[in-house]
C-alpha cells in the first residue's frame, strides 16, 4: 500500500454530493450515514455530513493533482458552468504564479477544489 492523504470534506447532503461528483466520473466506494467515499481513478475524496453548512461562507478546500488536467476539466465542464460567483462553479485552467496550470471547482457546498496539472513542466 502506498502512503497517501485523503481530504475529508463537508456535505450538507451525502446523496446530492454523490450525484454531483458522479456526474463527472466519481463513483461511490462507501456510503453510510456518517461517511461518503468517492473515487475517480486514483483520486479519492471523503465527505462527512454537515447539514447546517452555508455554502456561501464555507472556507473548506483541497487540491487534486492529476496527470491529465484537460481531461478532468472537460468532464467537470460538461456538468458545472464556468462563472465567477455562486456554487457550483468552475474556472478554466490557467498557468498559476507558482508555475503549474490549475482550474478551480466550487462544489455544491462551497468547497473549493484546486484541480492542478501534476507534471514536471506544469502543463
Amino acid at each position: 500500500m502506498v502512503d497517501r492523504a485523503v481530504p475529508n470534506l463537508p456535505s450538507h447532503d451525502l446523496a446530492l454530493t454523490s450525484a454531483f461528483y458522479g456526474a463527472f466520473g466519481f463513483g461511490e466506494s462507501f456510503r453510510d450515514d456518517t461517511c461518503l467515499i468517492l473515487r475517480r481513478g486514483s483520486v479519492e475524496l471523503e465527505f462527512f455530513p454537515f447539514p447546517d453548512l452555508d455554502p456561501a461562507s464555507s472556507s473548506f478546500q483541497c487540491s487534486i493533482r492529476v496527470a491529465d488536467l484537460d481531461e478532468l476539466y472537460a468532464a467537470v465542464a460538461a456538468v458545472v458552468p464556468e462563472r465567477t460567483s455562486g456554487a457550483p462553479r468552475l474556472t478554466a485552467p490557467t498557468r498559476q504564479p507558482w508555475g503549474q496550470r490549475a482550474a478551480f471547482l466550487i462544489d455544491l457546498d462551497g468547497t473549493q477544489l484546486h484541480l492542478i496539472a501534476d507534471s514536471a513542466d506544469g502543463s
